[in-house]
């Protein structure tokens, strides 16, 4: 998000990670933050930066540019390492969409409608039964699994104009959410597009989270490579060092300054 949109929007603390602007904010101040932004109904992208993401940023331009245009919250422990080594502290709070979302729907009493498009029809539906149990003041719809042909997606889009969801939870991973978002989603659709990568197969329970202490520990990534190796050991295995070098390059080239 360029500074003069963020300065708009009340966000005065970032932090820079590999050329992505990521709001330094605390818990409470982001869900007050998206709050205001769905009573005001200011159209804004929303989006997570883990140290993934941040490595797709790098090698692939049409994404590092359409995530210009989204506000990014900070996900995870290797963007707390990367802020720790650029700036000297990590983030006021891990945002991380699998637990934020839920949090932020139980925090907001207001009805809302809030759609869900991605994942599998099960996994979708799955989630939305979840979101009911945990923040029932909702109204959660189930759009379209994420798996439409190019020939569909015009209904899709049109489906979700007809609908204009507060909030339309977008789950089709990174970076095809994002691009999507970009592409397809304007003020005249939602207020706030959510990508959210794999948060509805989480809460439908098709893809375990981590036990609690490993959650605490900042080992959920373990977790997740240990019961999915063969998906995930490139980004985890590979994906980390590659990212922390990448940060350490930005460090040495005085990329580390606060705004």
């Amino acid at each position: 998000m360029n500074m003069h949109a963020a300065n708009a929007i009340g966000i005065s603390a970032w932090k820079t990670i590999l050329g992505i602007s990521v709001a330094s904010i605390g818990w409470n101040d982001a869900i007050s933050l998206l709050n205001r932004m769905l009573v005001e109904r200011r159209f804004t992208k929303v989006s997570f930066l883990n140290a993934h993401n941040a490595n797709v940023a790098s090698i692939d331009a049409a994404f590092a540019d359409a995530l210009e245009n989204f506000l990014i919250l900070p996900d995870g422990v290797g963007v707390d390492m990367a802020a720790k080594i650029l700036y000297g502290s990590p983030f006021p709070a891990n945002l991380n969409g699998t637990d934020f979302i839920p949090g932020f729907l139980q925090a907001v009493s207001k009805p809302l409608t809030v759609g869900l498009l991605g994942a599998t029809r099960r996994n979708a539906e799955g989630a939305a039964t979840k979101l009911a149990a945990i923040a029932p003041q909702h109204n959660y719809i189930v759009i379209h699994d994420g798996y439409f042909s190019p020939q569909e997606e015009p209904g899709v889009v049109e489906t979700i104009r007809a609908l204009r969801p507060d909030i339309l939870l977008v789950a089709m991973g990174v970076p095809r959410q994002e691009l999507w978002i970009a592409r397809n989603l304007t003020e005249k659709h939602c207020t706030l597009p959510i990508a959210v990568g794999a948060l509805l197969d989480f809460l439908s329970g098709a893809v375990p989270r981590a036990p609690g202490w490993m959650r605490r520990m900042r080992l959920e990534w373990l977790f997740r490579l240990i019961v999915e190796p063969g998906r995930l050991w490139r980004r985890y295995i590979v994906g980390n060092p590659l990212f922390l070098a990448r940060v350490l390059r930005q460090k040495l080239v005085g990329g580390g300054q606060s705004r």
